[in-house]
């Protein structure tokens, strides 16, 4: 029979891990049922709780909700710095979307009412599939787990710690975004340059009508070199998310 100090440590435990289910890629995707990221987020804390145990903040009442608070405050955290890794494969498919003039389909998509990315979306979906087919994200799993070590329940997350880890990530999303769209942008802009240099030379053409059609052709024919770089980037993000969360674990 589980004692009184195992089922806090285990409704504590359980409180971070469906915080972070809920941010963290790839378990925050809606097609993942909530019933399973109940039962996900308690499998993760179940094996922690007897260590855990010995960690517990005060059992009073009010003591309890501060520790919950607290809890979904650092789950949201951890999530947050992990979605923000592996935001910057998305943010190379809108870049693409960009410069390829395929950001002409966000105007309106039909079938869902909503706007829409062409590039930007294939490149989330295909991020969630490289993360479940290759194992990555039980590497994100055992990362997080890692952080009931370094900040045990009556821990405190530090907050100056966060804000220098949000900073360093933005300007690591948007670096590793051009890594990956980084050449398909500069095939893109030299044919921006040798269509502007053929306006200039044959004015009576119609340029505008001719430059869509050419640049969404050299996206498609080369959208096979982005994509084939991406397993590396993903094994590279994945290790980054895991350095971030334990870095803000470890205060």
């Amino acid at each position: 029979m589980l004692s009184q100090d195992m089922l806090m440590a285990l409704l504590l435990a359980s409180v971070r891990s469906a915080a972070w289910l809920l941010v963290s890629p790839p378990f925050s995707n809606r097609a993942i049922p909530g019933a399973v990221k109940a039962l996900l987020a308690l499998a993760i804390a179940l094996p922690l709780a007897p260590r855990l145990a010995g960690d517990l903040p005060e059992l009073s009442g009010a003591g309890v909700l501060v520790a919950s608070v607290e809890q979904v405050v650092a789950g949201v955290a951890f999530g947050f710095l992990t979605a923000l890794v592996f935001a910057a494969v998305q943010a190379a498919g809108d870049l693409i979307d960009i410069f390829g003039g395929f950001s002409l389909a966000t105007a309106f998509d039909p079938a869902t009412g909503s706007a829409n990315s062409v590039f930007g979306k294939f490149y989330g979906l295909l991020c969630t599939t490289l993360l479940l087919v290759s194992g990555g994200y039980q590497f994100v799993l055992l990362g997080f787990t890692q952080t009931y070590r370094l900040l045990p329940l009556d821990g405190t997350l530090s907050l100056e710690t966060l804000s220098n880890l949000v900073t360093d990530g933005l300007t690591e999303m948007f670096v590793s975004a051009l890594q990956v769209a980084g050449p398909l942008i500069a095939v893109l802009f030299v044919a921006d340059a040798a269509l502007g240099l053929l306006s200039k030379a044959a004015p009576a053409m119609n340029i505008f009508a001719i430059g869509f059609p050419v640049k969404i052709f050299l996206t498609m024919a080369l959208a096979g070199i982005a994509i084939s770089v991406l397993p590396g980037v993903i094994d590279g993000l994945t290790d980054r998310a895991v350095r971030m969360m334990t870095g803000l674990a470890n205060g």
